[in-house]
């Protein structure tokens, strides 16, 4: 019992990461890691209604009628994204603006519905928060491992909190193209292939 409530956090980690194992919720991770502090600040957001949303589920899974499961879901995924939206513009509002639409496409996220309808309506609350927390600390940890290759490459500077912190000094030369939209599906790619290279052995 209790390696598989070890396991409910853990998998997010590596085994279910989304982005490069089960390949889900690619848009936010394509358009937002242009810095690290984007990357962050979608996956802290993302994270939020992951558990919360799980939680709920799993609280009402007996409740909700199987036959509008799914609409029940997106109105209760839907009510963290406005929560989420109203904290970052009274707090962050600088990275709110940066993030854009893509924080109120959350509720539309597939990591978001797919743990929902696949973990927490099967699952009691104390393994669904669990299975959210791990698979949105999986997600955050995949969303500022690639933005910072891409803005590393891309600038020579890592932004943290709005400061462009200096990496590799005035001489380096950018590859720009990293933090156009081509060099998100190339960094996307090689990462990918990185996982499965390192899952292999």
């Amino acid at each position: 019992m209790a390696r598989s409530i070890v396991q409910d956090f853990t998998k997010g980690l590596w085994d279910e990461v989304p982005p490069f194992r089960l390949v889900l919720g690619l848009c936010p991770v394509l358009a937002v890691t242009k810095s690290v502090e984007n990357g962050i600040g979608m996956g802290v957001a993302t994270t939020f209604v992951l558990v919360c949303s799980n939680v709920l589920v799993s609280m009402l899974r007996k409740v909700i009628p199987a036959k509008v499961r799914i609409a029940c879901y997106i109105v209760i995924i839907a009510t963290f994204v406005t929560v989420v939206e109203l904290v970052m513009q009274a707090f962050a509002y600088p990275l709110f603006l940066k993030l854009g639409i893509f924080i109120p496409l959350i509720v539309v996220n597939c990591i978001v519905l797919g743990r929902s309808e696949a973990f927490a309506s099967k699952n009691g609350i104390f393994r669904s928060l669990l299975d959210g927390l791990g698979i949105g600390i999986g997600f955050t940890l995949s969303l500022s491992a690639l933005a910072a290759v891409r803005e590393l490459l891309g600038t020579g500077d890592l932004t943290i909190w709005e400061k462009p912190i200096e990496v590799f000094g005035p001489s380096f030369q950018p590859f720009s193209f990293m933090i156009e939209a081509p060099g998100a599906f190339v960094a996307l790619g090689l990462m990918l292939c990185l996982m499965n290279l390192v899952g292999k052995k």
